[in-house]
């Protein structure tokens, strides 16, 4: 029988259409002018004398900044108060969400509490003095009344706001987040916040720090004891103990096991793919030679540990040959890799500084642009924060927002942990939107769950659902076996998502190796995503959209009755897309399934928390062409994206889904009410929380469809027949993939 592969070449069916006529807003507005300004002009008053207080060091060219609140109602782009901050002499350096109970609400039946956004805006002492008279003399005739009148509340950042100390061990080492403002030059800021930090007992160390949107992040070193007077720098955004790292601490050592296996006799599948592993090198003696293209030492005069060259090891077998039955021959490689040691001797309590100095290592490969699939599978010993953006996050999200590398990221072992401290969370940085998190799932077969040890969600939003995926990562009952160091082929008995990750990226791997270059790395992400089992409606916070098969037949041919299309290319910011579904030439017969994932990569705000990506995707479903209301352009739409249940009434008011890296579902529908059908993908750009500019750039997105219909045997063949610019992809290299 001839295998059918994923069908290609359909964003050359797609093309751009004229936008829909907007429908005139009937918003109504919790406060008027009047009441605002009895409760914000004294709010304001109050944050200048805080202002007038602060030493002249810490307000660098005078700035000082302001927290200013907008009412939940107000949660949109189309809502930044640009006109007000602009006429005051103001400008939004970053922003976050709160969760706040208003003055007011706007409907009746809406919580006591609900999400907001917190702007910090930056401007002279001066300009802000001036700010309580110029509310003073607005009226309703004003523009920029409105906008006045959507502030919740206005007060200043003080160093409560700024520190992070948690932790009752704070040490004396500690990463800070600074703002740069609009016209401000990240060297005048770090010169300035360095001779501040000095007259307050601290020591810049100038070899550490990484520059991410409008965010200046700087390791630093002095008594914690001055803490609170070094928070008084008007633009730091947060200051936190140093972290240590999470890496090669799996939730049990590995176990050397007295039992071998066999190597596969073949060389990989393919040499084509590029692929790196970041971790903790490899140790002198192993017999994976052969698979190994190139090895560097990021730091080549640091020495090795050995428990960390175990755990590079560990996590190289588990890409080259996922878990390896014992007494068995290993499977065949999909690609050779390339080994990074990120880590080294130099590391937690010999150096304080080695979080910083890892993630410059990862920086460097990344930046390299060297590789379509990366690894990741360490970390900050740390779960994520809803309020700020980690450094790690933040680099590495804005150099993947080409979409042009595949990276995976284990999201921690740490499931374990106090869940009500949120202690459980996914650790940073599988939080990036821009990479793949993976959590590790209990066992291989049918009956599996989430590994009680893997990190669970949800995300921040946006990306809130994390993780991405699971994949197995061994757990007591049946462990994940791994490569022991030694020159002879013996295994070791271990778990963590450590393994999960790159045994996931395998699969990545290997799509790529077969299929080659027609099909883009965020494509594969794509197909990883849009393939996940989830049988048993886990929770989407333990699981994400579910596992990735251990099968990637599963994922990139078709059954009987059933065809897989991929569009991949670029959107157009501000512009309509329309994207039709190919089917046959000829009417579907009994029920029908579609299944659709969008991916698209995203340029990042780290500044502004809550709205982190750039770029969103508004998809309108348009089912029967012959459905429309009378004088219509259009034909009718109905919802295919449903509102996930995980997101918070907040984010379903303001439409936040929009800004999620990916979108997927599955809905059902009669062949006669599938005529023509199509997507309309609308690319909705923003800056720092607000409308972008004319300059915001063109991003990568990817489309998975796959049309089931049990009826029609050769569905697959005949939407190629009727389709002359589709094409069944080919596999690139000779199958079968064992030897």
């Amino acid at each position: 029988m001839t295998t059918r592969y994923l069908i290609g070449r359909a964003e050359l069916l797609t093309y751009p259409i004229d936008a829909p006529k907007k429908k005139p807003s009937d918003k109504a507005h919790p406060y008027t002018l009047s009441e605002a300004k009895r409760i914000i002009v004294p709010e304001i008053e109050m944050a200048n004398s805080i202002f007038q207080s602060l030493p002249a060091k810490a307000c660098v060219d005078d700035l000082a900044v302001a927290r200013l609140v907008l009412h939940p109602a107000y949660l949109a782009k189309s809502f930044f108060p640009k006109l007000l901050l602009d006429q005051v002499g103001l400008a939004s350096v970053g922003s976050r969400t709160q969760r706040i109970q208003p003055r007011r609400q706007t409907r009746r039946n809406a919580p006591p509490e609900a999400e907001t956004t917190e702007l910090f805006v930056a401007g002279t002492r001066s300009a802000l003095k001036n700010f309580p008279a110029f509310a003073r003399g607005l009226n309703e005739e004003l523009p920029v009344a409105e906008q006045f009148a959507r502030v919740e509340t206005f007060a200043a950042m003080t160093p409560i706001d700024r520190l992070r100390l948690e932790d009752a061990n704070v040490g004396h080492v500690f990463e800070v987040g600074l703002h740069l403002p609009p016209e401000g030059v990240a060297s005048d800021v770090r010169a300035l916040f360095a001779d501040y930090a000095k007259d307050c007992g601290f020591t810049v160390n100038g070899d550490f720090e990484f520059e991410a949107g409008r965010l200046l992040f700087m390791a630093i070193e002095g008594d914690a004891a001055g803490l609170e007077s070094l928070a008084q720098f008007t633009l730091m955004r947060v200051v936190r103990p140093m972290p240590h790292l999470r890496a090669a601490r799996p939730v049990t050592r590995s176990m050397p096991l007295a039992v071998s296996f066999t190597l596969p006799s073949g060389e990989p599948l393919s040499r084509e793919p590029k692929v790196a592993i970041l971790d903790g090198g490899l140790p002198a003696e192993h017999v994976i030679d052969r698979y190994v293209r190139r090895y560097f030492l990021a730091d080549e005069e640091a020495e090795d540990i050995s428990n960390f060259t175990e755990h590079g090891l560990g996590v190289t077998s588990a890409l080259l040959f996922g878990p390896i039955e014992p007494e068995t021959t290993a499977e065949r490689p999909y690609a050779p890799v390339d080994h990074h040691r990120v880590l080294d001797a130099r590391i937690d309590l010999e150096d304080p500084y080695e979080l910083y100095r890892t993630l410059g290592h990862v920086e460097t490969v990344l930046l390299s642009r060297q590789y379509q699939f990366i690894n990741l599978s360490l970390g900050p010993d740390m779960p994520i924060e809803d309020q700020d953006v980690h450094a790690w996050t933040a680099v590495i999200d804005s150099i993947l927002s080409d979409g042009e590398t595949l990276m995976t990221v284990a999201v921690g072992n740490n499931g374990d942990r106090d869940a009500k401290l949120g202690l459980n969370r996914i650790q940073v940085p599988s939080d990036s939107v821009n990479a793949l998190s993976v959590g590790a799932a209990d066992r291989t077969g049918a009956d599996w769950k989430r590994a009680s040890y893997s990190a669970t969600g949800p995300g921040r939003s946006p990306g809130r659902r994390k993780p991405d995926v699971v994949a197995f990562g061994g757990a007591p009952k049946e462990y994940f076996h791994v490569l022991t160091p030694g020159n002879r082929p013996n295994l070791a008995a271990t778990l963590g998502t450590s393994f999960a990750a790159p045994l996931t990226l395998r699969s990545a791997v290997g799509i790529r190796a077969i299929l080659g270059d027609p099909v883009h790395p965020l494509t594969i992400k794509n197909l990883l995503i849009h393939g996940c089992e989830n049988e048993n409606a886990l929770d989407v916070h333990h699981v994400g959209w579910g596992r990735v098969p251990a099968d990637i037949n599963r994922l990139i041919t078709c059954n009987d009755g059933e065809a897989r299309i991929i569009y991949q290319g670029e959107l157009r910011p501000g512009k309509f897309l329309r994207a039709p579904i190919p089917l046959p030439a000829f009417q579907l017969q009994g029920k029908i399934r579609l299944r659709a994932t969008f991916c698209y990569a995203s340029p990042v705000d780290p500044q502004d928390t809550g709205a982190y990506t750039k770029a969103g995707l508004s998809i309108t479903f348009r089912p029967n062409s012959g459905k429309r209301k009378a004088g219509a352009v259009n034909a009718n739409s109905t919802s295919f994206f449903q509102a996930a249940e995980f997101r918070t009434e907040a984010e379903l008011r303001a439409d936040l889904g929009k800004w999620e890296t990916v979108l997927h579902a599955e809905n059902n529908y009669y062949g006669s009410s599938l005529i023509e059908p199509v997507f309309d993908v609308h690319y909705n750009a923003r800056d720092a929380g607000g409308l972008a500019s004319s300059g915001a750039p063109f991003i990568r997105y990817a489309l998975v469809v796959t049309v089931y219909a049990p009826k029609h045997a050769q569905l697959h063949q005949d939407i190629l027949s009727a389709h002359a610019v589709l094409q069944a992809l080919e596999p690139q290299i000779s199958l079968p993939l064992r030897t």
